[in-house]
């Protein structure tokens, strides 16, 4: 990040690139950026502040639940920004409580959607729940008794509800049964046993745990099941219900964690752009405040609010929030493909969860230590993450992180359904998206390998399953995986929450891919072997090996063969990135030749002549 960035905050002293070398972000930016966020998002409240409403199109779910979701999101801001302050200018505790008194009043014609009209509010509850209980003395306490019970009621079918996801969604209901149970509310100690089971089922290596029974690693790792757990053993009701063994227990496993998160940051403050749910944007930086508030050992608070700040730094000088102070359904920009069905306007605001930081006090480690290197600013890595099937690597003269993954498709292995752009594809970068146009999700392009056919249908490789992961120090690692490649004849409906299409599959052929890793490029080697066709008259003829997608004019891909014989392509997609329009994937293609390895070499760089972004920050 270059410094000029940081000095373009109006309102505000110079950054004190003393304290904050790498990003220029002190306490003080993210207090005027979360004030920014709130104020802007004030115009857009119900009369009595118990909905608020951003303008856009309505989300998958409708308008009620987006009024919800953005009352319910802002409030998680609002309370990390109360919870670490001890003043409140912007008269945040009273306004919010307005807000509260209307969501549960029946007879506004602005309530909240209930528990059980929609399953989306169980997910906003816990919001309410977790900052009633943050901001207990000065924002619950002062509630009078009637709106506290009418608060009670509304959660209180959470109790024994039997409905919620096998996923992240189980903290939902912890969280929310730990809050009744510190006001005298129903709750039930199995529920939250059975979650803390189910919770406990996800834990994966080194400190990693999936969103569920599948290969599903994301962002939501950081951000939903580290973050919740930290939080829950601070509330006021769980302090019987977390004994000590879960309390250290849970803390190894984020200090683990931490330790390859912070291999996933680009110098810029990128996050790692592979998996769903990517609108929420500065939410990518919420396990780095975890792990100051937990106190993890290994890695330090300097690294932690440079890792933070340069997540938030990152967006905001691209353009999120926007000029309004709105947080858009996008990236940097507003860009709609990126939201899953659901979302509707007031869902990126889970960003939220990238402010917990400001619930600390401002004379905590994390806020006065000097900001460390993250280890893409000392130099070339890369770093085996077993879990999910990764290797990172990152390359110090660009600053950028690329993630080769052969074990991550959000499904499980010997499933024949599409590839999700978001999940299986063999690599995903700091400085790259995969591609989210329709023709994404049906026609596997960027960072693949597919069988064609002959009208040029391409194969999935969801399913596949991980046969080797080797990082020896010094390097090269290698990564090999083999798939039962599989034309796929999507059904009519789908449900977009980030896996792959659904339908029938026609098998194509079995593929071995090997990836040779160097920080800066990957040798990748392919074998096909045909295997009995479901159809006789399906065959592929063609062997096509896709680049890293580029957009706009941040990065340069480039794919050369190493076997004799390709016939070297270039795709152009529109609208097909956040990043901007047209993407560019390049490509190679070869004649289908059972039993003989194909070799290529596919390089991604960081165009370090772009210019600098010179946005200006928010006035307080």
């Amino acid at each position: 990040m270059e410094r000029t960035r940081g000095d373009q905050w109006t309102g505000l002293a110079p950054a004190d690139w003393r304290a904050s070398p790498y990003t220029g972000w002190a306490r003080a930016h993210w207090e005027v950026l979360a004030d920014y966020l709130l104020l802007s998002a004030r115009h857009y409240a119900s009369p009595g502040h118990g909905r608020i409403t951003p303008p856009g199109v309505e989300g998958g779910y409708g308008h009620d639940v987006d009024g919800l979701e953005g009352f319910a999101r802002t409030f998680l801001l609002a309370g990390f920004r109360l919870a670490g302050a001890a003043d409140d200018p912007h008269n945040l505790a009273e306004w919010y409580a307005q807000g509260l008194k209307e969501g549960v009043d029946d007879s506004s014609p602005h309530r909240w959607v209930k528990l059980t009209e929609h399953d989306q509010a169980k997910v906003e509850a816990a919001s309410l729940a977790l900052i009633l209980d943050l901001t207990r003395d000065r924002l619950w306490a002062n509630l009078d008794a009637a709106t506290q019970e009418k608060i009670v009621t509304y959660l209180a079918p959470v109790v024994g509800d039997r409905a919620y996801p096998r996923n992240n969604w189980l903290w939902f209901r912890i969280v929310v049964e730990t809050f009744l149970r510190s006001v005298g509310g129903p709750w039930s100690q199995e529920d939250i046993e059975a979650d803390l089971a189910l919770h406990d089922s996800f834990v994966r290596a080194d400190g990693w745990l999936a969103d569920g029974d599948g290969r599903d690693f994301d962002h939501y790792v950081g951000w939903a099941l580290h973050l919740y757990p930290t939080l829950w053993q601070r509330m006021a009701g769980a302090r019987d219900l977390a004994d000590d063994a879960r309390r250290e227990r849970d803390r190894t496993l984020l200090d683990r964690y931490l330790a390859d998160a912070v291999h996933l940051v680009g110098a810029d403050g990128a996050p790692l752009a592979q998996g769903r749910s990517l609108i929420y944007r500065s939410a990518a930086a919420a396990p780095f405040w975890t792990g100051a508030l937990a106190g993890v050992p290994s890695t330090s608070p300097g690294v932690l609010r440079r890792a933070a700040s340069g997540i938030a730094a990152h967006f905001f000088v691209h353009g999120a929030p926007d000029d309004h102070g709105l947080l858009t359904l996008g990236w940097f920009d507003e860009w709609r493909p990126l939201a899953q069905s659901y979302s509707g306007p007031g869902s990126p605001y889970w960003a939220a969860k990238g402010f917990l930081g400001l619930s600390l006090p401002k004379d905590h480690a994390v806020w006065t230590a000097v900001e460390e290197p993250l280890p893409v600013d000392q130099g070339d890595f890369l770093r085996p993450i077993a879990a999910p099937g990764w290797v990172a690597a990152g390359t110090a003269v660009d600053g950028l992180v690329r993630v080769y993954n052969h074990g991550t498709d959000h499904a499980h292995a010997g499933d024949l359904v599409g590839d999700s752009p978001l999940y299986a594809r063999l690599g995903y970068s700091t400085a790259t998206f995969p591609l989210l146009d329709a023709a994404a999700w049906t026609t596997p392009l960027e960072m693949s390998v597919t069988l064609l056919d002959a009208a040029g249908r391409a194969t999935h490789r969801a399913g596949f399953v991980l046969t080797r992961l080797d990082c020896p120090p010094g390097g090269p690692a290698v990564l090999e995986s083999v798939a039962d490649a599989h034309w796929l004849d999507p059904a009519e409906t789908q449900f977009r929450h980030g896996s792959g299409y659904a339908g029938a599959a026609t098998p194509a052929g079995r593929l071995t891919v090997t990836s040779v890793v160097t920080p800066g490029a990957e040798v990748r080697g392919v074998l096909y072997e045909p295997t009995e066709p479901a159809d006789p008259g399906a065959a592929p003829v063609t062997l096509r090996i896709g680049g890293w997608p580029a957009a706009g004019d941040g990065v340069i891909s480039a794919i050369t063969p190493l076997t004799p014989g390709a016939r070297p392509g270039r795709a152009t997609r529109d609208d097909a990135s956040p990043l901007g329009s047209p993407a560019t994937v390049p490509y190679l293609d070869y004649p289908v030749t059972p039993g003989q390895w194909v070799w290529s070499l596919v390089t991604l760089n960081q165009n370090t002549s772009t210019p600098t972004n010179q946005r200006k920050g928010p006035t307080p």
